[in-house]
């Protein structure tokens, strides 16, 4: 079942004016819930502040923070610097993880299954429909696989999560990138929807014989199996921070306009071909200086003190570069004509 990330840390009956004025709301991509949800909890238990974070799919933090009811959105889509300058936003990345495609299949395990961007292209098109077509075997040819209708599972709300998968199936599957393309919303041509990572997650885990993709913290989580797939070198290498880390280790950190950077099929023996950064958006100028110094301080405590959680959690820190190149960049958020936060 989807489970919505909803934080409200500590009894908000108790709570004092003082104290509710610490408080920051955000909304937006599943992807990074679990490290926010522990980033958050820490941070409360140290500061006393606090974080009402929804996770809702990162097209719905897009339009809560368009809309202005929120202090920050999340998104593991990055907007052009168009789409950024148009509305007056910022973004900056917080963490950098991996999506994994999941199947449940009867005899096969976590990390056995290899498949490549052409093969997953076509089985989320409905092109092959049976775990058994020869197309499969040829890159399992140890694995005895079932008779089985292929039952595909996607996402049904906007997702940053389906513009990552997506983007890579556009990269390395030319009937995919032709018919269908990448974007955190398509129109699938097979399948069933479940909402947020944790809803895909339940119904593949529910339903034999069926493939979804899912952030690798779900996958491991809620003890689903992932498959490998193929990198641009023609390798296939297990899912993990090494590898994230590596598909990361080129990207164009401060050469990309409004820090778009997307870490997909990146170049390398041990990258992980699907990988991701996540985001933070926030507008520029602030009618409230103090809500918006609460949210920048939150992440720059994250910046300095969660790196080994997401470490735990699967996730990639950001290189201590980067950080501080964003630290620079909030500078430009400002209330009055002065920035709303200095990190120190």
């Amino acid at each position: 079942m989807y489970r919505k990330f909803s934080l409200f840390l500590g009894a908000a009956t108790l709570l004092t004016g003082a104290a509710m004025a610490d408080n920051m709301t955000g909304a937006g991509a599943t992807f990074p819930a679990p490290v926010y949800t522990a980033w958050a909890q820490t941070y409360s238990q140290t500061t006393g502040s606090q974080l009402n974070y929804q996770a809702i799919g990162s097209g719905g933090g897009i339009r809560q923070i368009k809309a202005k009811t929120v202090d920050f959105g999340a998104t593991d889509k990055p907007l052009m610097s168009g789409e950024l300058n148009a509305a007056g936003l910022i973004q900056f990345p917080t963490v950098i993880g991996g999506v994994v495609p999941i199947v449940n299949i009867p005899g096969v395990s976590a990390g056995k299954m290899r498949l490549s961007g052409k093969l997953l292209g076509d089985i989320f098109l409905g092109q092959i429909k049976r775990w058994d077509d020869p197309r499969i075997h040829a890159l399992n040819p140890a694995m005895k696989l079932p008779a089985m209708p292929i039952t595909v599972v996607h996402r049904s709300d906007g997702s940053g999560t389906s513009f990552i998968f997506t983007s890579y199936l556009s990269a390395t599957a030319p009937d995919w990138a032709q018919r269908v393309g990448a974007s955190d919303s398509v129109q699938w041509p097979a399948g069933i929807g479940g909402k947020g990572n944790d809803g895909v997650a339940a119904f593949v885990k529910q339903t034999v014989g069926s493939i979804g993709y899912v952030e690798y913290v779900y996958a491991r989580k809620d003890s689903v199996a992932y498959t490998l797939v193929q990198n641009k070198a023609g390798q296939f290498p297990q899912p993990d921070p090494v590898a994230f880390g590596a598909a990361a280790a080129g990207a164009p950190w401060g050469r990309a306009p409004g820090n778009y950077v997307l870490l997909i099929n990146q170049p390398g023996a041990k990258s992980w071909p699907i990988s991701g950064a996540t985001f933070i958006l926030m507008y520029k100028q602030q009618a409230d200086a103090a809500r918006a110094a609460n949210v920048l301080k939150f992440f720059d405590w994250a910046y300095k003190n969660g790196d080994a959680t997401a470490a735990r959690l699967d996730y990639v820190p950001m290189p201590l570069s980067v950080k501080n190149m964003m630290r620079k960049q909030w500078l430009q958020i400002e209330a009055g004509g002065k920035p709303v936060y200095v990190s120190h």
